[in-house]
């Protein structure tokens, strides 16, 4: 081990010191409490985003910061120490440059001096946690997109209430591939540079149009050539943007890579998305929705109540069943906030309908059943009878 040079100071006196050998330790001119500096503890596996500067504090003033790597959002806690740590910058740091004074009488310069700017009495800790979004619908539904809006080529909307990519991250605290995760799983679509909502009412004219156009045209509604498709919602005055949203959004891209991109609408996204228009009016009796719900589904389709997990409740009155719109979509991602709702919804709840609606919360470090035993408190009357959770 290489030893430390007479008279240097700083950092590098401490960093070649050999075992069981000592070292003066001084006050830096510039001691004290130095509020900017903090310890920053890391797990090996983040020194390449930290090194590369690939890392991003992300929050507003009255948020607890979290810090984000490219793929993932860690939530910051300072951890106190018992013992002192001495904080010792680098020599040559211009910032905390101290010129050694130099004593011919005592020859001071050829004493290895280390010091010390800070007294630190903790370092912050990394715990990744889940990307907080709950701000996210909140910040595109402020301004949906819809048929009022007009031509898109010749609109000068106002862009208050309108969020582009570098609003969103210095908004939201989650991690790019977090947040553009959101933005697919809220069917968000980038308009004129500003990510949309589009309104739900506008996306199901622009699908049954296409539904009918598939019925003129001859088209499979599993082998739809997206230029086709778009070229024709185009000249029935849709944006080609919209049009194409709307094969993302109902639809699977069959040819992914390849030159001339065909889609398949997808059973699921198309059988909920007219299951939600008939539930916008309110609860329908079960057998009344179910006719319905057939009618409306394009040929082809076959509509199962199975299809509707996690979307809808079903209430008995009487010998009749009830179901009306219960979507987890609209529910927060923060596990004690969706349980809160949850509970407001229902007193009691059985696995079969408690399951769709937790099975997407994701806290690190905490299995489903973690959650489970944090927020509910199970019950079962016999070996053979279905669990029943309730508020802890």
């Amino acid at each position: 081990m290489e030893s430390p040079q007479p008279g240097s100071r700083g950092a590098e006196a401490l960093k070649n010191i050999s075992p069981g050998s000592s070292i003066s330790v001084a006050y830096h001119s510039l001691f004290g409490p130095h509020d900017d500096l903090l310890l920053l503890e890391l797990d090996e596996k983040l020194l390449p985003d930290v090194l590369h500067e690939r890392v991003v504090l992300r929050g507003q003033p009255d948020e607890d910061a979290v810090l984000c790597t490219p793929s993932k959002t860690y939530a910051m806690k300072f951890v106190g120490t018992s013992n002192s740590v001495l904080l010792v910058p680098p020599a040559n740091h211009s910032e905390f440059y101290e010129n050694p004074q130099k004593n011919d009488s005592n020859m001071e310069e050829d004493k290895v001096v280390a010091p010390v700017i800070k007294v630190v009495s903790g370092n912050m800790e990394l715990v990744e946690t889940a990307p907080r979004l709950d701000k996210l619908k909140s910040f595109l539904s402020e301004k949906t997109y819809n048929f009022d809006v007009g031509n898109l080529e010749d609109n000068q909307e106002s862009t208050i209430g309108l969020y582009n990519w570098n609003d969103l991250v210095n908004n939201i605290q989650a991690s790019d591939e977090e947040l553009r995760s959101g933005l697919q799983a809220l069917s968000a679509v980038e308009i004129n540079g500003y990510w949309r909502l589009v309104d739900g009412s506008y996306m199901d004219m622009i699908l049954g149009m296409l539904l009918k156009n598939s019925v003129l045209n001859d088209w499979s509604l599993n082998a739809l050539n997206e230029d086709e498709v778009v070229c024709t919602l185009e000249s029935d005055g849709f944006p080609g943007v919209l049009a194409r949203h709307c094969l993302h959004t109902y639809g699977t891209k069959l040819n992914e890579g390849m030159p001339g991109r065909v889609w398949k609408l997808d059973e699921k996204r198309v059988c909920i998305h007219f299951a939600k228009e008939i539930l916008k009016g309110g609860k329908r009796k079960l057998e009344s929705f179910m006719d319905e719900w057939r009618q409306k589904v394009p040929d082809g389709m076959q509509p199962s109540f199975d299809l509707m997990e996690g979307e809808v409740l079903t209430e008995r009155v009487g010998v009749e069943t009830w179901i009306r719109a219960f979507s987890v979509a609209s529910l927060p991602s923060t596990p004690a906030e969706r349980f809160s709702i949850l509970f407001r919804e229902r007193k009691k709840w059985e696995w079969k309908d408690l399951q769709p609606y937790v099975r997407d919360l994701k806290v690190p470090g905490l299995s489903s059943e973690g959650l489970l035993l944090k927020y509910t408190r199970r019950t079962q009357p016999s070996p053979d009878a279905e669990p029943v959770f309730s508020a802890r």
